[in-house]
């Protein structure tokens, strides 16, 4: 994977770009709703005018992040194997030889992300998540830390993930 793409399933893709193609319909309906406001009189004082803006950014905003996300995204299937880490597997590692320190996570980005609010979700292109990539279960990985220091991280398993 290289920086800047994202790793997508074909349903996410397919979401997604409905998401972006639902925000470009609705582009005439809010300038519809700003040339109303507009005609209310004094834009300093508009409420309206001014949310209606906003909305207008905060959307076409969206509409430029999933063009970048989609066009830099590659399509493949969800994982089926067990015992590796891939992008949309759930991973349980423990930390520098300390079984007791485990942590359980999704591979995958965030618009990817997991549906469970428990689950946490790594990026493939985060430390953990490019250390963890291909790994199989009971091996040993390093990553580096903020600090510089490295840290082990041994996988316990690797799982596809189920919604």
């Amino acid at each position: 994977m290289t920086e800047g793409q994202t790793w997508l399933t074909q349903e996410s893709y397919d979401k997604l770009s409905a998401e972006k193609e639902a925000l470009i319909a609705n582009r005439p309906v809010i300038a519809a709703e700003i040339n109303e406001r507009r005609e209310e009189g004094d834009l300093k004082e508009n409420g309206g005018y001014h949310a209606a803006r906003e909305q207008q950014g905060q959307e076409e905003a969206r509409i430029r992040q999933l063009d970048e996300l989609l066009s830099n995204a590659t399509i493949g299937e969800a994982p089926t194997e067990s015992g590796v880490a891939h992008v949309g597997s759930v991973v349980r590692v423990y930390f520098d030889g300390d079984e007791d320190d485990k942590e359980t996570f999704l591979i995958a980005t965030r618009e990817e992300g997991s549906s469970k609010a428990d689950l946490e979700t790594f990026s493939p292109d985060s430390p953990i998540g490019q250390a963890v990539l291909g790994a199989k279960s009971g091996d040993t990985v390093e990553y580096p830390a903020p600090n510089g220091s490295m840290i082990k991280v041994t996988i316990v398993t690797a799982e596809p993930y189920k919604a």
